[in-house]
């Protein structure tokens, strides 16, 4: 491409952009229209600056450029509660759809493990004995595993159980910035725990009490850490195989849209304390707690299955910055 005619063809767009930028709360209706014409344009001339030229000065001057158009087009006239409907009704579904194959992934792994786990301590005495007394053991069966869920208040309680999943979905997503390797062993020790756990409630005749206290809050609140670990894995995978974009574009895409399941986790992680804190150690028949817990689990699979997949259909990626800047154009 010929940098020096594209500039000289295409420079009067820019300057004229540029004015209308400067005097954006004093556009009439003409001009307010000429200004969403003149950044859609030079949106696509950033694009192709970028696909065939390495004149970072110019790539520098047209990003800044667009981006201060884009904001003087959507930023007077996006209402922020539309804003807030659009990131649960398409950023968070969406992104955790597309994750669909990676978090199923992650769920079997995990079950597949825990599994294991629990069967093997369940049925080895030596096992159990390496992992605490006899004593210990009765008294984690007896009492301690159902005291945890009723010995604080449960808005105290609720707050502290949040903040923990909360920590431990953070962690498996900021850990996709190491390709996502250290992702599988913060699932490990979770596995561990719970499978050695169910191992411990099952040699002691115990399982009854082990999934009618878990089963409630530990359907959403497992969903809820296997889509985390899912989308960070995920991005730690962009990063080795970016697809046809350039390797920056895909992880900076990929990166804004995991902060969608971030933010999308922190409302269903406090769901999930809520009813740990609510329903787990209330006085409900064991049938219904278990059934609250599955009708949770249920609407939230649904609502990202259904407005996901809708997302999907309508080209959506999830991206935050949903940047014209960077997506493909012609012409």
């Amino acid at each position: 491409m010929d940098i020096d005619a594209f500039v000289t063809a295409h420079r009067p767009d820019w300057d004229r952009l540029e004015e209308l930028v400067r005097r954006k709360r004093s556009l009439t209706g003409e001009e307010a229209d000429e200004l969403v014409d003149l950044y859609q344009r030079v949106a696509t001339h950033l694009s192709i600056v970028r696909s065939g030229s390495a004149d970072g000065p110019l790539v520098g001057r047209l990003s800044v450029l667009v981006a201060r158009a884009r904001s003087a087009v959507t930023g007077a006239h996006t209402p922020a509660w539309r804003e807030f409907v659009r990131f649960f009704t398409v950023s968070f579904p969406v992104v955790a759809y597309r994750a669909r194959w990676w978090w199923l992934g992650t769920t079997a792994a995990f079950l597949v493990v825990s599994t294991v786990l629990a069967f093997w301590v369940a049925r080895n005495p030596d096992v159990q004995a390496t992992i605490a007394t006899p004593a210990e053991i009765k008294q984690l069966v007896e009492h301690d595993f159902a005291d945890y869920y009723s010995a604080d208040p449960a808005g105290s309680f609720a707050s502290r159980v949040w903040l923990n999943n909360v920590w431990v979905s953070m962690q498996a997503i900021v850990f996709s910035i190491f390709l996502g390797l250290p992702i599988p062993y913060i699932l490990w020790q979770n596995a561990a725990n719970v499978g050695i756990t169910a191992g411990l409630m099952g040699s002691r005749d115990k399982l009854d009490v082990f999934f009618g206290l878990i089963t409630p809050h530990g359907l959403l609140e497992l969903t809820a850490v296997f889509l985390a670990a899912a989308v960070g894995m995920r991005l730690g995978w962009t990063a080795i195989d970016p697809g046809p974009r350039r390797r920056g574009e895909a992880l900076a895409e990929q990166g804004r849209a995991v902060m969608s399941v971030a933010l999308g986790l922190i409302v269903v992680l406090l769901v999930c304390g809520l009813i740990e804190a609510l329903v787990t150690p209330s006085g409900l028949p064991t049938w219904a707690r278990i059934g609250i817990g599955v009708l949770a689990e249920v609407l939230f699979l649904g609502y990202v299955v259904v407005l996901g997949r809708r997302a999907v259909s309508r080209g959506e990626s999830g991206d935050l910055e949903r940047a014209p800047d960077v997506a493909p154009s012609t012409g």
